[in-house]
């Protein structure tokens, strides 16, 4: 056998070796720091949760219809491996509406089971061992341990509060060397509720013309930005042969549940990826895309409503938080906050544990998402307004106790 395939194991004072099951690489990557502290929330009672990254709304009720409408009609079989050809030209359509890009929906674009799965499968159609990826930190946590999943190597760039949390070509370029395949963006950012210019978004792209590099774009928070119009990044002039394009409906049309999303990009991608999907998972359920056909198609009204009610509650929380001395850079998109917690002298981990302890209050330790979210914390505020006001109540007691 290999060297580390077998290990030593006593049994009843004899040895013998026993085979590794597990992958090594695999038993490297550490769990998901956000799924530790939801099993912890899980045991308690009276925690108001600030971690979970999910609308508190439910799918408005004419998307559910139109699922109730397709189980009725008897749709209950197998789609194309790329998804609903209806659905597929509604995303077109949405698209160029949107941001003036152009897909065939016959060769462009592919649904997958969330953009979760979307990355997962464009990581392992464009990879080869020992590839690089650019990933900017703090970021979602299945970043990095997809890039590793594939055979690649995530290179980690950190991204400052005092810029917006917006990562710069000028951080970028140093860190570019000949195994670079690609740059990973996510705007609005989760954690951080930064958003991309398009200013800086334009120097990103002549980046990756310089140097041939592909720009990954995450947009699944698209439609939750509030001041500024989001940069839809393969609509940038040269950009949509360079952008694989990811989004969905969990965040937008409160769907965390259907577990939807897709992709966008080069036919020659689209079709790599396709092939992985088809020998994997198959198709998304079909109910789910006809419910999706119909968020596309009379959604709007809602999802407007939902992003309202997200930016009065971003509004009052970040507010609040300043006020209480955790220092807050203001998030123009998504559901979060990301404050410092520097006024208390503790760890990320350490805050987190000790405020759920106390307070019953739950947020996710900012290392979760990369050593450099180390110092912060993230807070969803995709709760209710009464829940966000009584979390302010229990985290100032817990700053004033703590305070350095």
């Amino acid at each position: 056998m290999n060297e580390g395939t077998v290990r030593e194991c006593n049994l009843g004072g004899r040895t013998a070796s026993k085979r590794v099951w597990v992958n090594k690489t695999i038993a490297a990557i550490p769990p998901s720091g956000i799924r530790r502290f939801f099993d912890l929330v899980a045991e308690m009672k009276g925690v108001i949760s600030l971690g979970v990254g999910e609308p508190d709304f439910v799918t408005p009720w004419h998307i559910r219809e139109a699922c109730f409408y397709s189980l009725e009609k008897g749709y209950t079989m197998y789609t194309s491996n790329y998804g609903l050809l209806e659905l597929r030209e509604e995303l077109a359509s949405d698209l160029y509406k949107n941001y003036g890009v152009s897909y065939d929906p016959k060769q462009e674009l592919l649904v997958t089971v969330g953009v979760s799965e979307a990355l997962d499968l464009a990581f392992r159609a464009i990879i080869e061992p020992g590839d690089e990826v650019i990933v900017p930190e703090p970021c979602y946590v299945s970043y990095n341990p997809c890039v590793i999943m594939a055979g690649g190597k995530p290179v980690n760039v950190t991204t400052k509060a005092e810029e917006g949390f917006r990562v710069r070509a000028r951080d970028i370029e140093p860190l570019i060397t000949s195994k670079t395949k690609a740059i990973l963006l996510c705007y609005p950012n989760n954690p951080t509720g930064g958003v991309m210019t398009r200013e800086v978004a334009l120097e990103i792209a002549e980046l990756a013309q310089k140097y041939d590099l592909l720009i990954m774009s995450d947009e699944v928070y698209a439609h939750l930005t509030y001041e500024d119009e989001h940069i839809c990044f393969s609509a940038l002039p040269g950009m949509k042969e360079r952008t694989i394009l990811f989004n969905g409906f969990s965040k937008a049309y409160a769907m965390t549940g259907w577990r939807l999303g897709y992709v966008a990009g080069l036919s020659e991608i689209i079709q790599a990826m396709m092939k992985i999907h088809q020998f994997t998972m198959l198709c998304a359920p079909i109910t789910a895309q006809k419910a999706a056909i119909e968020a596309l198609r009379h959604g709007e009204n809602e999802r407007r409503k939902m992003c309202e009610e997200y930016n009065r509650r971003r509004r009052l929380f970040v507010k609040g938080l300043n006020d209480i001395g955790l220092t807050c850079f203001e998030p123009k998109g998504a559901f979060y906050a990301f404050p410092s917690i520097a006024i208390t002298g503790m760890s990320s981990i350490e805050f987190s544990e000790q405020l759920l302890k106390e307070e019953k209050v739950a947020v996710v330790p900012g290392d979760a998402f990369g050593s450099f979210g180390e110092g912060y914390v993230r807070c969803s505020y995709a709760s209710s307004m009464a829940n966000l006001q009584e979390a302010l109540v229990r985290m100032a007691r817990f700053v004033e106790k703590h305070r350095k």
